[in-house]
C-alpha cells in the first residue's frame, strides 16, 4: 500500500474551486459533442480503454461517496470529484465510441 502525504493532498483540495469544476465541465461538453445522445443506461465495458475508464470512474464514485461521509466535507470538493466521474463516464463513451466499440444498454 502507497503511503500518502496528507499535506500534499490538503494542498491539492485548497487549490479547487468553481474555475475547476467549471473546466471540467468544459471537457465534458467538449466530448459529449462528439457522442450520440444516451438514451438508456449502459453497462460499462467497450475497449480495453474504455473498460480501464469505466473502471476509474467507479473508483472516482467510492471516493466521492467517502468525501460526502467527512464531517465538513468541503462543498466544492464534492462537487469536483463529482464532476471528475462524470468526465470519466463520458470520456469512457469517447474512447469506445472512436473504437467502434458498441454500448450495451441495460
Amino acid at each position: 500500500m502507497h503511503m500518502i502525504d496528507l499535506r500534499y493532498v490538503k494542498k491539492l483540495v485548497e487549490m479547487l474551486d468553481e474555475s475547476s469544476v467549471a473546466a471540467l465541465e468544459q471537457l465534458i461538453d467538449g466530448f459529449e459533442a462528439e457522442l450520440p445522445p444516451l438514451r438508456r443506461f449502459i453497462l460499462p465495458g467497450g475497449s480495453s480503454a474504455g473498460a480501464l475508464l469505466h473502471l476509474a470512474r467507479t473508483v472516482c464514485r467510492r471516493a466521492e461517496r467517502r468525501i460526502v461521509a467527512l464531517d465538513g466535507a468541503d462543498p466544492v470538493t464534492v462537487v469536483y470529484v463529482n464532476r471528475l466521474s462524470d468526465l470519466l463516464f463520458v470520456m469512457a463513451r469517447l474512447v469506445n465510441h472512436r473504437a467502434g466499440a458498441p454500448e450495451v444498454e441495460w
